[in-house]
C-alpha cells in the first residue's frame, strides 16, 4: 500500500473521543505551594511571597503565578487517583515517541491561595501529519478549570505530538 492510500492513522474509537469530558480532578492553590512555583521558575515579584503585598497589589490572597493552576488532591481510595485529562485509544498503528508541543493558558479571573479549582478535559482535535521523522499525530486537549462557584477562572490548551 503506497503512502497516498496508506489508512488513517486515527481511528474511530479515537475519533469518538473528541469533545468527550473527562471525569473532574480537584486541585487546591496553597500558599507554600504558590511559594514554591514562584521561587522554582525565578519569579521575584513579592506579591506571591508576601500576603500583604498581595493584598496591596489587590489581590485575595497570594496570587497563583502564571503557569500553576493548583496541586491535584490525592485520593488513595479512588481508582486512578492522581490521574488527569482523557484517556485515548492507540492509533492504528505504532507511534512510539511522544512530544509536548506547548500548552497555552487563557486566565479569565484571579487564581489565589485559599482557591479550590476543579479541571475537567476534553479531546478538542485529532490531526495528522507527515513531517522529517515520518507520520505524525498531533492531539489538542482542553482544560477548563473552575473556582468554588463553578465559574471557569482558566483555560488551558495542550498539544501533544506523537511520532
Amino acid at each position: 500500500m503506497s503512502d497516498a492510500t496508506q489508512e488513517s492513522l486515527i481511528t474511530e474509537e479515537m475519533r469518538a473521543q473528541i469533545g468527550k469530558e473527562s471525569g473532574p480532578t480537584t486541585l487546591e492553590i496553597d500558599k507554600t505551594s504558590v511559594r514554591m512555583f514562584a521561587r522554582s521558575v525565578g519569579y521575584a515579584d513579592p506579591v506571591y511571597y508576601d500576603e500583604a503585598a498581595a493584598k496591596a497589589a489587590g489581590y485575595r490572597s497570594l496570587p497563583a503565578p502564571p503557569g500553576y493552576l493548583g496541586t491535584p488532591i490525592y485520593n488513595p481510595t479512588a481508582g486512578g487517583a492522581g490521574r488527569r485529562g482523557p484517556s485515548m485509544p492507540e492509533p492504528r498503528r505504532p507511534l512510539k515517541r511522544v512530544l509536548n508541543g506547548g500548552t497555552d493558558i487563557e486566565y479569565l479571573a484571579d487564581i489565589c491561595a485559599g482557591d479550590v479549582l476543579t479541571s475537567t478535559s476534553a479531546v478538542a482535535s485529532l490531526e495528522e501529519r507527515q513531517g522529517s521523522l515520518g507520520e505524525m499525530m498531533i492531539t489538542t486537549t482542553k482544560t477548563t478549570y473552575r473556582n468554588e462557584r463553578g465559574e471557569p477562572v482558566a483555560i488551558a490548551t495542550g498539544t501533544g505530538i506523537r511520532y
